[in-house]
């Protein structure tokens, strides 16, 4: 069964909302929730991982999860 991503998941306890992720997100999908980065557009996630690639800290992945299509 293929596998597809379903979006960003974010680690709370390694973010230190430095903001780089919302600023490269082109979807609006992250936001600044105090010093820590949310998901708050989930369903507009293009997942083209651009987060992911630029997170200094590594505290936010793209999940994968079987596509049922």
């Amino acid at each position: 069964m293929a596998l597809k991503l379903k979006g960003p998941v974010i680690k709370e306890e390694w973010c230190k909302g430095c903001g780089i992720c919302v600023a490269f997100c082109p979807k609006d999908v992250l936001k600044l929730d105090g010093n820590k980065v949310k998901a708050v557009n989930r369903d507009a996630c293009i997942n083209c991982g651009l987060c992911e690639i630029r997170c200094p800290d590594y505290a936010i992945y793209l999940e994968e999860g079987e596509n049922h299509d």
